[in-house]
């Protein structure tokens, strides 16, 4: 099943563009990389790291009232109404399982795998819907990045926990217990299969927002390795998500992840079908020229995802 959007989701805070004199308002530091770019428009130079963590600063302050939000040098610093996006769409997933209503409060709680050090998915989640979120990674600097993102802004007391994922091979073993349960699991798998082929892409596209071309490319999302890449890219990530996820169908109502290759498509439909997954959906996203997509499963039947909230 496919639903198909042409531009980010109706209930995105980011649908309109970006009123820069209300962002420096929310963060003063953003004003010094606010300028006319070449078409004559008020705009950053998305291709400097500076300027693209000031802007996501500015947009976590003015539209979710988080006042103390930074990186450790060299992390990522995502596009924020990309992820706004992944969000507002795992709603409706969710309404779907409950008759049209989007569950909202505590009661609802989500699995990011692989927060990175932003913390973005499960703030976002926190702020809009009031959901809990259990957010784990395998990289110890990014999980304490997270603890002091919470620590630091009293909204979000006590509404995120993370939790370090000792082991790289594993996804939801040893996060998962027995006990446990998730509304849905999100995830923004890493996307390439080597650090070159991860240096490659940046480098591309830092001459696609410069115009130029450059030998070595400054990040302007910056990223670690883990956040970047993994062996055997993102499919490999995804198929061994989806195995593990077996182990788990009676712990969650919806396992979601993002895929950005769509040839990879088709191969994932065919282990969800071998695992026995009972539905499957995909769901189309665009931001700009960017297009990717959201595919989520789940074990239970109709009856089994009505009865979830009870």
């Amino acid at each position: 099943m496919k639903t198909k959007t042409k531009a980010l989701h109706s209930r995105n805070l980011h649908n309109s563009n970006y009123d820069f004199d209300a962002l420096i308002k929310s963060e003063p530091k953003l004003e010094e990389f606010v300028k006319p770019n070449k078409y004559g428009n008020v705009s950053i130079d998305f291709a400097n790291p500076k300027a693209v963590l000031a802007l996501n600063k500015a947009l976590l302050a003015h539209f979710y009232k988080i006042k103390n939000w930074d990186l450790p040098t060299d992390y990522l610093a995502p596009p924020i109404p990309g992820r706004a996006d992944y969000i507002h769409h795992v709603a409706d997933l969710l309404a779907s399982s409950n008759d049209g209503v989007i569950p909202k409060g505590s009661g609802v709680i989500g699995l990011d795998i692989g927060v990175g050090a932003n913390c973005i998915y499960p703030i976002i989640g926190n702020v809009s819907y009031g959901w809990e979120f259990l957010a784990t990674d395998i990289d110890e600097v990014s999980i304490k990045s997270v603890e002091n993102i919470v620590k630091s802004n009293d909204i979000l007391s006590n509404k995120i926990k993370s939790k370090l994922q000792k082991n790289k091979n594993n996804i939801f073993v040893d996060i998962i217990k027995k006990d446990d349960k998730f509304d849905f699991t999100i995830s923004n798998p890493p996307f390439h299969k080597s650090a070159k082929e991860a240096s490659q892409s940046s480098k591309r596209k830092v001459q696609n927002l410069t115009k130029t071309k450059v030998k070595k490319a400054v990040l302007n999302f910056a990223g670690q390795a883990n956040e970047l890449w993994c062996d055997g890219g993102e499919i490999a990530f995804i198929k061994k998500m989806i195995n593990q996820s077996v182990r788990f169908r009676s712990n969650c109502l919806w396992f979601t992840t993002l895929v950005s290759k769509k040839d990879n498509l088709e191969t994932i439909y065919k282990l969800l079908r071998s695992v026995n997954a009972f539905e499957y959906k995909t769901i189309d996203m665009q931001q700009g020229q960017k297009i990717s997509r959201i595919v989520a499963w789940t074990f239970l039947t109709k009856q089994e995802q009505k009865d979830w909230r009870k």
